[in-house]
Order: C-alpha cells, then structure tokens, then sequence
C-alpha cells in the first residue's frame, strides 16, 4: 500500500462505533473506506450532513450531494441534511468526538498549521480553525517531509490553526502523540527505524524504551 493509504488504515482504528466525526478534504476522506469490520461511524460534512458515506459505485453522482471540498458522496440510510449554521453549532458546541485533518506543520507543543501558507492563493480558511478548537480529538493526518523538508517543527513557521493542540499526528512513518512533556513517539511504521524518524523531524522527539509496530486496518 502507499503512503496515503497506510496513513488512512492506521487512523480507522482510532475511530469508536457511535462517534460522530469529521473527515477534512484529501486524506482525511480515504478513511472511510477502510473502517474494519462491526464499526459503525457517524461522518459528518461541514457543509451539512451527518451519514455521509463514500459513493457506493460509479455513476451515483448527485450534484446536490458534496462533502466540504465539493466531492461527491453518498449517504446512509437515515441521515440528515441542515445548514452551515447548524453544522458550526455542532462543531462549536464540542458534539464531535472526533476530526482528522490534513497538516502542513505540527510542532512541539501540538500546534497545528494547516490553513494558509503566505503568498499563495487559497479559497479560504474552510472549518479548520472551529474543529481544531471545538472538536473532542483532533488526529492530523499527513506525509512527514514536504519534499525533504521535515513538518514536524520546533516551532510552526506558517500561521497557527489554533492555540489549541492537537491530539495525535500520523504519517507514513509513525504514530506521534503530543503531551504536555512533549511529542511522544507511539509506534514505528513497518520497516521504518527509529533513526530513519528522528532524521526527516526537526522537532525533539520522546522516545520510549519500546516503540511498538503500527498496526492497521484491514
């Protein structure tokens, strides 16, 4: 499996049945498809929608039916349609369990930037900044280095999403958990040494004296 695929496996499993979560655009969708077996989660479209479900086949289409990124989508049997006023509320009010969000940095604190990067033309904060804030668990899903150039920092240097932390990063490399004592290395990617991790992030890494094996979905 590739990199994005293995990332998506791995966060399945933190997902509980009866959690109503949040998927961000890119990534963060794929993991709907890998929930294992007898799970039975509640994924919500910012833009209006609770029992959202990747598209059963080709040719479903509807136009009237996107995620937050304009995706098309299908919906389970039962789910319920409202506003963006609505959907803001649930998210504000802390009534998600979960969300997974994609990630340009995350540093040592747990802060995540993920909205903007200066001088590039973006369409919009989107719902980053409320779920980060407002949603129980935060998991950031994401490639450890852009082309290199660890995203795991000492500090972020592109604007914050949030002042809150986030509650666990997972890459194609590891399962990393911020604390308040620091980023805590959880579990190693199969076939991915401690020192290969360590390498692609600038950010100071808490390594246990045993670092399991990540397991994955499916």
């Amino acid at each position: 499996m590739d990199a994005k695929e293995l990332i998506a496996r791995r966060i399945a499993l933190e997902l509980k049945s009866g959690n109503l979560v949040n998927l961000g655009i890119g990534l963060p969708t794929m993991i709907a498809h890998f929930l294992p077996p007898g799970v039975e989660v509640f994924f919500q479209a910012e833009n209006g929608l609770i029992g959202m479900e990747p598209l059963p086949e080709p040719g479903m289409e509807d136009e009237y039916l996107t995620d937050a990124g304009g995706s098309f989508i299908g919906a389970i049997p039962g789910a319920c349609s409202f506003d963006s006023c609505f959907s803001f509320g649930l998210i504000r009010g802390g009534h998600l369990d979960v969300t997974v969000l994609g990630g340009l940095q995350v540093d040592e604190r747990g802060l995540l930037a993920n909205w903007t990067i200066p001088g590039k033309m973006v369409p919009g904060m989107g719902g980053a900044m409320d779920l980060v804030t407002g949603t129980r668990r935060v998991i950031i899903a994401m490639i450890h280095t852009d082309k290199g150039r660890p995203k795991i920092l000492k500090q972020c240097t592109l604007p914050l999403t949030s002042i809150r932390p986030v509650s666990l990063v997972v890459t194609e490399l590891a399962v990393i958990e911020p604390t308040a004592d620091g980023l805590v290395l959880k579990e190693l990617a199969p076939g991915v040494s401690i020192e290969k991790v360590v390498a692609a992030t600038e950010a100071m890494l808490i390594i246990p004296a045993h670092v399991p094996r990540m397991q994955v979905a499916g």
